[in-house]
């Protein structure tokens, strides 16, 4: 009977840890769910926006060239960019809280 009293306690701690630990990895899970729409939308933004912006300026002032397809690859890489400067930032608060 003393054997199991001894083990009780250390089974009891063993289980929280595993609790408080499953916890820690369901945030990041959301965090990192959150961090693909966060990245998603900083791209689908301004390349959407450069492509009204493209149809209204070929609509007012045809030209040879396609204001819309250059305004959406513009878009494109801004938002790239915008989303890449992003992701950086966090990795070095990510790794600077670890520390």
């Amino acid at each position: 009977m003393s054997k199991r009293k001894d083990t009780f306690p250390k089974q009891v701690y063993d289980r929280e840890k595993r609790k408080l630990d499953a916890r820690k990895e369901g945030k990041k899970i959301w965090f990192g769910l959150g961090m693909f729409g966060v990245i998603g939308w900083s791209i689908a933004l301004p390349t959407v926006a450069g492509g009204f912006l493209g149809i209204w300026i070929d609509s007012h002032w045809p030209s040879r060239y396609s204001w819309t397809l250059m305004f959406i690859l513009g878009g494109l890489g801004f938002g790239c960019f915008t989303a890449w400067n992003w992701i950086q930032k966090e990795r070095q608060e990510l790794s600077g809280k670890e520390k």
